[in-house]
């Protein structure tokens, strides 16, 4: 894998005599990969997700994007290539019905009408609202305008997508849905995925973790690895999923798992497994 995005020595601050939101920070991001970035409320992390689409700009440091560093002069081409979805679907609808939301991005940026009348649709199969096209934004569910977002950001073919609290205002099955269709969507089109979240449970699928705390990267490590520090965890701020209580609990007992499990599938696999041996 090559390196797509790139934190160098990152610093920022909202105002001049204000303290850093960011410190020094230093991380990479693979072609291909799905990064959850992680903390609690102030951490830093959507201050990241701003300033990989340049909606903001280092105030120490380089971001690059595919080698470029992101500055005032290449921050439209910067913004092609870098979609966003954000915690709030309502705020980036623009059109009466759910085609012409999703065309929306496309007429922006010049795209021949023929291009579009295929695109609209393949990016709404591609999150299985294909069959709302002619609905209005605002009559659907929050997990369905929550596709429908996604789907405007795939239609102009990113190369990356950040999702900055994306699922916050869902319920767990929307939650689980829209990361699952998210999942898919990445897979089938090596879409670098970056996800901005405070829950841990949605990590889970992630390649790799990055645990901000107090402007900083304060742990980066597999989904299993983090989940094996739950005192750490709990100790700046962030919920630990269940299972992790549960395997900490055990360990407690003296019943040691062999592997940490993610879910509660492998929780009951670890258990069962367990039990063969006995």
């Amino acid at each position: 894998m090559s390196e797509q995005v790139e934190f160098r020595n990152v610093s920022f601050r909202y105002q001049e005599d204000a303290p850093r939101v960011l410190k020094n920070v230093n991380f990479s991001i693979n072609r291909g990969e799905w990064v959850a970035v992680i903390g609690h409320n102030g951490s830093g992390k959507s201050t990241i997700a701003k300033l990989m689409n340049g909606l903001l700009f280092a105030e120490a440091g380089e971001v690059r994007v595919s080698g470029e560093v992101i500055g005032e002069e290449n921050i439209w081409e910067i913004r092609k290539r870098v979609g966003m979805v954000f915690q709030n679907p309502d705020n980036q609808f623009v059109g009466t019905t759910v085609r012409d939301d999703v065309a929306f991005g496309m007429e922006n940026r010049g795209i021949p009408r023929e291009e579009m009348l295929q695109k609209v649709p393949e990016s709404l199969e591609a999150v299985q609202m294909g069959a709302y096209e002619e609905h209005e934004p605002h009559r659907l569910s929050g997990g369905q305008k929550q596709r429908v977002a996604i789907a405007g950001v795939l239609a102009v073919a990113p190369d990356y997508m950040i999702m900055d609290e994306a699922t916050a205002m869902l319920d767990p099955k929307g939650r689980h849905e829209i990361l699952e269709t998210v999942r898919k969507v990445q897979q089938a089109s090596d879409l670098t995925l970056i996800t901005i979240t405070h829950d841990l449970n949605e990590i889970v699928a992630a390649d790799r973790v990055l645990v901000m705390n107090e402007g900083e990267v304060w742990f980066e490590g597999t989904p299993r690895e983090v989940f094996a520090y739950k005192e750490d965890l709990s100790r700046i701020g962030l919920d630990v999923p269940l299972v992790a209580k549960l395997t900490e609990e055990l360990r407690k007992q003296g019943i040691d798992l062999e592997e940490e499990p993610l879910n509660h599938e492998e929780m009951v696999e670890e258990l069962w497994n367990l039990h063969s041996k006995m």
